[in-house]
């Protein structure tokens, strides 16, 4: 596998290295010891998979405070999403940035999303499937969120976000979200 750092501290692209022959090709997505080598967190809790029915809409951005904090391996595994992570990390060099990727069904690339972090994603296709790996699970007690037009972060999305949640609607903006500790 291939990490590429983005301008986040700590987030990655992930490239799969395939290997094939007559019948198609193999590729390893996830090592947990390739992962901790690169100071990666590992631990793999939980898997979840979400279908977006129409280009443009967008879910996020979510993120969980600790001791819930997850790091996420964010693949597409239909379609093609535009997928962001936005650093709200107080103590983080790259606080208040973001980094995005368009990722594809047909391409071996995940986005590494650091603990902490905020993650959301737009649909570029009709029926765009994400498959995401979480370091620990669901805690919706300390789910939080930030507004995805946030002025401050200003996400440059593909396509005029359309269909948002009336939750992911009433997200703060980074100034009045609450934000996990400084460590």
């Amino acid at each position: 596998m291939q990490f590429q750092p983005l301008e986040v501290a700590g987030a990655f692209l992930v490239s799969a290295e395939p290997r094939g022959d007559a019948r198609g090709w193999f590729a390893r997505v996830f090592c947990a010891d390739e992962f901790a080598a690169h100071g990666l967190e590992p631990t793999i809790a939980q898997v979840n998979l979400a279908q977006t029915a129409a280009a443009g809409t967008v879910r996020g951005l979510h993120y969980q405070l600790p001791p819930a904090a997850e790091a996420k391996l964010v693949r597409c595994v239909e379609g093609a999403i535009f997928d962001v992570v936005a650093d709200n990390r107080p103590d983080s060099p790259t606080f208040g940035r973001w980094a995005g990727a368009e990722l594809a069904a047909d391409e071996a690339v995940a986005l590494y999303v650091p603990p902490g972090c905020a993650h959301g994603y737009q649909a570029l296709t009709d029926g765009a499937r994400a498959l995401y790996h979480a370091s620990v699970a669901y805690t919706p007690e300390l789910e939080r969120g930030i507004d995805h037009a946030d002025p401050v972060l200003a996400i440059e999305w593909p396509l005029p976000p359309f269909n948002v949640s009336d939750k992911d609607r009433a997200l703060p903006p980074l100034r009045e979200a609450e934000l996990p500790a400084p460590r």
